[in-house]
């Protein structure tokens, strides 16, 4: 289809053209003597009804003296009348009357044209006319060899004279030129080919280059090109019209640039990503290169100097990607252009800058804009944008964008530096509240490794403890707060301290856990105002308690995944036992799991981040723990590589925490039992067992003291108990001593009168003793008590 299906209707030809306008002869008396088709067309009257007639019939108002004048008039004469055509309308016409002389005979060739084509076609003449020499849009010919043959004014003075390009080829108009728009081909003479070849207009191409009137200026054209053909139809060169939308062309740049930039700038809570952003964002519309300057203070995370910010101590940060990054220091002397920027919070320009020191590998910088970064009244640092390659200095505009694209970096950057500061305050948190080691236990062996998440998750809640009991029994526990930060580290923390608490109260697993579900639940309630009831619900934890004289393990779970368990021959089981339900829900009551370990066994405590991430689901990652336990011979700590090792690569979602616990039986010599009745007689044999037991082991120094202990104990159990009373000496890292009887009240410890026969034995043992105290079986009781090793 045509793309101007009314082209061929355009005709630059004058209306009074003799090939289009009316034409009559008029003789010397003003008859009509010759009356052409062009007339009869115009006018409508036909040749023998207007010859040799007055031609001041056809007038409409106009006198017949003012014909005559007009033609006697020895010159051409041009006037406009109103004409009377035949079907009785006045038509206004232009009409020009020429004497013409020949052998003596006098005539007058008269021309006419409608008035009102006539204006058409001048203003028509006017647009071309004003398109040559006032249009600001640049038109310029081309022959087919692509060749210049004709610019208008605006041409002439982009190239600064045309005239000395009048035959050359178009490439050298612009010699550094590029076409910017993608979508057509990239070359100019392929423009041009095509658009000969096919007849097919390109326009709206965007074309960058340097004009010969303006070589240090940048200029952006709109062209468009279109074939030029003559009547025949056959291609006579083309033309090109452009357009200079340089400031358009910026002004969308620096749209778009600020667009990108709210999109990308302070995306990530982190200060040198920040940096880097920035020069991903401004590179290379706005500037070549982009270096951020900040105090050591900011990148640490701590608050930013006040006032201004000092020229020197500042650190330098190279590299558009995080990849890149390297820091270097950098001063700058009170005299130059970087410090008044500092000094005075405002852009400077430094149309000539120096060579840097350490940077004369790079290429040397045109110009050079210093912009502080600026937030809340304080200087956090510098921004450059540097130009090498692109000789334009920055203009006022491009200073404006540069403010703001470092006023977005600066709320970044301190955003970061907020961020940091806290996450740093909530690592401090969470790693004091965590164990800093765990007590050596006899036994068992234990190994353990704590890998937060990535920081920009931020702090997580795990945790994880060791805690010596009686009997040298040990509680082990793993438990896991959902949320990160502060909250999750203080609500960690606390829990873990009461787990600690209950454990001391030697509760058994499930009775603990059914206690802190309570304490939950009260700080997850509506009133609570710590501030940590919301971190409650979602808490996780798993506690367990083993006995190394009889290698039993009991363990309660609360919505945690349940121990992993390798035997000494490397087999390991799995729990079918689901776990109760998280902290804080109190709807069902939890259960105890009793294993019996074999010497050498090695238990896996865990949190899910250990065997959950985005890419694999639990099942698969307790599998690849699983296996990693086959290995349970190795060391403890090769272990825990080994089971960290496994892990997916790439940033932690959450915390992982793993505690290993290779398990021990006591030696049978290391423990003695004796089985007492209830008589008051049997105190003294106990004193005496206990004598000779001590004796064995070679603890004679401490043959007294137990004897007292023991004494006092026994004494206790068999006055108020009923049945027999067992004593148990078991030689550990200290010597612990134990009675147990089959009623669970409990004695007190008080300060006797002097009047008072009994009442001392208690105080007389927690003087004695490291420590002392009474745990409750399904049977009764057991009061024990530790004495030092000598």
């Amino acid at each position: 289809m045509d793309r101007f299906p009314n082209a061929a209707n355009v005709d630059f030809h004058s209306p009074l053209d003799l090939s289009k306008a009316a034409a009559a002869v008029l003789d010397a008396d003003g008859r009509i003597s010759g009356w052409g088709p062009s007339a009869q067309r115009l006018l409508g009257h036909p040749p023998e009804d207007v010859l040799g007639k007055s031609a001041a019939r056809l007038l409409a108002a106009t006198p017949g003296q003012r014909l005559s004048a007009l033609c006697k008039a020895h010159k051409p004469r041009s006037t406009v009348l109103d004409l009377c055509c035949r079907d009785g309308r006045a038509l206004r016409a232009a009409v020009t009357f020429s004497p013409l002389v020949s052998q003596g005979v006098a005539a007058t060739v008269v021309v006419a044209a409608d008035l009102e084509v006539l204006r058409g076609w001048e203003a028509q003449l006017a647009m071309l006319q004003g398109l040559a020499t006032e249009s600001s849009v640049g038109l310029t010919i081309f022959d087919t060899d692509k060749r210049v043959v004709w610019g208008n004014v605006s041409t002439d003075l982009e190239l600064a004279g045309v005239a000395q390009y009048i035959g050359r080829p178009a490439s050298d108009l612009f010699p550094e030129g590029e076409f910017i728009s993608r979508h057509h081909p990239p070359d100019e003479d392929q423009v041009m080919d095509h658009v000969m070849a096919t007849g097919e207009p390109i326009t709206g191409m965007h074309y960058r280059g340097r004009a010969p009137a303006d070589p240090v200026r940048e200029h952006v054209w709109s062209c468009s090109y279109h074939r030029l053909v003559d009547a025949r139809g056959e291609p006579l060169g083309l033309f090109e019209e452009s357009q200079d939308i340089t400031d358009r062309y910026r002004a969308q740049e620096r749209l778009s640039l600020l667009v990108r930039a709210g999109k990308r700038i302070g995306a990530s809570l982190d200060v040198r990503r920040t940096a880097a952003e920035l020069a991903d964002v401004a590179v290379p519309q706005l500037a070549d290169e982009v270096q951020v300057d900040l105090p050591p203070a900011v990148i640490e995370g701590r608050q930013p100097p006040t006032g201004s910010a000092p020229a020197h101590n500042l650190l330098r940060m190279h590299g558009r990607t995080p990849e890149d990054f390297r820091t270097s220091p950098v001063s700058y002397p009170p005299s130059s252009p970087q410090a008044l920027s500092l000094a005075t919070s405002r852009p400077v320009v430094d149309a000539s800058p120096p060579e840097a020191p350490g940077e004369t590998g790079s290429a040397a910088p045109h110009s050079c804009l210093f912009v502080p970064l600026l937030t809340r009244d304080a200087v956090l640092g510098l921004a450059t944008f540097r130009r090498s390659s692109n000789p334009d200095p920055f203009g006022s505009e491009e200073q404006t964008l540069a403010v703001e694209l470092a006023e977005r970096a600066a709320v970044g950057i301190d955003n970061a530096r907020r961020y940091t500061s806290q996450h740093a305050a909530a690592l401090v948190l969470q790693r004091s509240l965590l164990p800093q080691h765990l007590p050596q236990q006899n036994a068992v062996d234990v190994a353990y490794r704590y890998l937060p998440a990535d920081s920009r998750v931020g702090v997580g809640g795990d945790w994880f403890d060791l805690i010596p009991l009686s009997g040298a029994r040990v509680g082990l526990t793993v438990g896991d707060v959902v949320g990160h930060g502060v909250h999750a580290a203080a609500t960690m923390g606390r829990l873990r301290a009461t787990v600690r608490t209950l454990a001391l109260l030697d509760l058994d697993p499930a009775e603990l856990l059914t206690r802190l579900d309570g304490l939950v639940a009260q700080d997850s309630e509506p009133h609570a105002d710590d501030g940590m009831g919301r971190e409650g619900l979602g808490v996780t934890c798993l506690y367990a308690i083993y006995d190394p004289v009889g290698g039993r393990c009991v363990w309660a779970s609360a919505g945690h995944p349940p121990p992993i368990v390798a035997d000494a021959s490397g087999s390991v089981a799995l729990s079918a036992l689901a776990p109760g339900p998280p902290l804080g829900l109190g709807s069902l009551p939890y259960e105890n799991v009793e294993l019996s370990l074999s010497n050498g066994s090695v238990v896996a405590f865990f949190t899910d981040g250990v065997v959950e991430d985005r890419r694999t689901d639990i099942d698969t990652g307790i599998d690849r723990l699983a296996h990693v336990l086959t290995w349970q011979r190795c060391p403890l700590e090769e272990l825990c590589d080994r089971a960290l090792s496994t892990l997916p690569p790439g940033p932690q979602a959450d915390d992982a925490t793993l505690l290993l616990v290779r398990t021990r039986r006591l030696d049978a010599d290391h423990v003695a039992d004796l089985e007492l009745p209830s008589d008051p007689a049997m105190v003294a044999h106990a004193r005496k067992v206990t004598e000779r037991q001590l004796d064995t082991w070679g603890l004679s120094e401490l043959s007294s003291t137990a004897a007292l202990v023991v004494s006092e104990l026994v004494t206790n159990s068999i006055r108020y108990a009923t049945g027999p009373v067992m004593l148990r000496l078991i030689r550990d890292r200290s010597l612990l001593c134990e009675v147990s009887d089959q009623v669970h009240t409990a004695p007190h410890l008080r300060r006797a009168r002097r009047d008072d026969e009994g009442g001392r034995g208690l105080f007389l043992v927690a003087q004695v003793s490291q420590r002392w105290g009474t745990r409750y079986t399904s049977s009764g009781k057991t009061i024990w008590a530790e004495l030092a090793m000598p």
